[in-house]
């Protein structure tokens, strides 16, 4: 099981909307949530290019505690299965 904490969706999500937009984040868009999005979909394409099928889920919750601890109070945010074929 692979874990991917993306450190900076906030400074990501302030290039694509601006100076401007800035104020919006936390507030109207949820920087954290687009960028799992956008990942999902890269990850998909790139999963069915090598023949993985996978379960992607991207929750609100879990913590990364330092090195060696993980808080899992979660909610799921949008879930995807990867099949390599439809049935």
């Amino acid at each position: 099981m692979l874990i991917i904490e993306v450190t900076n969706s906030r400074d990501l999500v302030r290039q694509r909307i601006g100076r401007l937009g800035e104020r919006l984040i936390g507030r109207v868009v949820d920087a954290e949530a687009q960028v799992e999005k956008a990942l999902i979909q890269e990850l998909e394409t790139a999963f069915k290019e090598f023949g993985i099928e996978a379960r992607i889920v991207s929750v609100q919750g879990p913590q990364l505690v330092g090195r060696e601890h993980l808080e899992l109070p979660i909610q799921v945010r949008e879930e995807l299965d990867v099949r390599l074929s439809e049935p």
